[in-house]
């Protein structure tokens, strides 16, 4: 057996992951940041603005939530960052990460992240809640009763922050999906939200090691049927949209577009760009299969496709940059993003760290 080939196929295959998870969260940041300067817009007022799709970094205005938050130009918002501390517990915790330790880390971030302020409407809930010492069960239930609100836990909070439980499972879905079951719990406790979470972690996983765009995609359907049945056995089921049929419905509208605009209008009007799950989760895996792999344009149309914006291009960035690596990603961009975020957050230490658990997963 020629040792020496088996261990050069490793270091390939070491280096290659270890490349692909430091550009997830680049892209991922990357987005986030340039759509904080365009949350809450419409399509025509952020192409007025910036004269077609947004392509660079700016100081977000006063009329956006990172603007009302004093963001500054290249910083991340809550997305990212909690992306960041998720990354930092799954790697402490080994990739096994439970809901208690998993609880910790949410209240970290809320108490010491100076993006806190940014929290969304589900986690906000949960999060004081939690600190409070309150029965988060007993979050937005209707009357006496213990059924919950269907507004309650059916946002992207989950959705937005969970690649690195696909970036530690690379090419294997279930266990990326059980993972990120765990951090949906207790803010995003309902099958939409779930099933939109599990298909994001799970694209990210298969974005890892795929040889084929089509693989990616394919990916994100079966994650988010698996988030389906995991939502059954251990979460509620709520009225409305279906995550997987507005999936359906985004991949139709990106295969069918001719041009950016009309891509960017009909996935508003059909699909949804709102904090919904079942809106902007689709919505990015749509920008994913209409950009074709291309880290630039994936942020960029993410970023210009109006309301949740900076969520939108922080999932379409993390799925593409796994697939890419730090190689194709824009330079001078990826430069001033590390250089604004630096103070906070150590990425290439986290991808030293996601990158030794990912391996130890695929060893054993």
């Amino acid at each position: 057996m020629n040792y020496n080939f088996i261990e050069q196929e490793i270091r390939v295959v070491k280096n290659n992951i270890r490349d692909g998870i430091l550009a997830s969260l680049s892209l991922a940041g990357m987005g986030d940041a340039l759509g904080a300067q365009t949350e809450q817009w419409s399509i025509e007022e952020i192409a007025r603005r910036h004269g077609g799709l947004v392509s660079a970094f700016g100081t977000p205005p006063a009329d956006t939530f990172a603007g009302a938050n004093a963001g500054k130009r290249a910083e991340v918002t809550d997305d990212a960052s909690q992306m960041y501390y998720l990354a930092r517990a799954l790697i402490a915790a080994r990739g096994q990460l439970n809901y208690d330790s998993w609880v910790a880390c949410l209240l970290d971030w809320a108490e010491h992240s100076p993006k806190a302020g940014f929290m969304g409407p589900s986690t906000a809930l949960m999060v004081k809640a939690l600190q409070e010492g309150s029965d988060t069960g007993e979050v937005g239930i209707i009357g006496s009763s213990r059924r919950k609100m269907t507004t309650i836990g059916i946002t992207n909070g989950a959705a937005m922050r969970v690649a690195p439980a696909g970036l530690i499972f690379p090419g294997r879905l279930e266990e990326a999906c059980q993972q990120a079951l765990v951090t949906c719990l207790p803010s995003h406790d309902t099958d939409v939200a779930i099933s939109a979470a599990c298909s994001v972690a799970a694209a990210t996983a298969q974005a890892l090691v795929a040889r084929d765009w089509s693989e990616v995609l394919a990916a994100a359907v079966r994650g988010g049927h698996i988030g389906e049945r995991l939502a059954r056995e251990h979460a509620r089921s709520v009225a409305g949209p279906n995550y997987l049929a507005r999936l359906e419905m985004a991949f139709r509208i990106a295969e069918e577009a001719h041009d950016d605009y009309a891509f960017l209008t009909r996935m508003e009007r059909l699909v949804g760009n709102s904090v919904l799950a079942a809106e902007s989760v689709p919505a990015a895996l749509g920008v994913v299969m209409y950009a074709k792999g291309d880290p630039l344009r994936t942020i960029t149309l993410s970023s210009s496709i109006g309301n949740d914006t900076d969520s939108i291009a922080t999932m379409a960035g993390a799925i593409v940059g796994a697939w890419c690596g730090t190689a194709a990603l824009p330079q001078e961009m990826w430069r001033e993003f590390r250089a604004a975020n630096a103070a906070d957050f150590d990425l290439d230490a986290l991808a030293d760290g996601l990158n030794g658990v990912a391996l130890c997963g695929l060893v054993a």
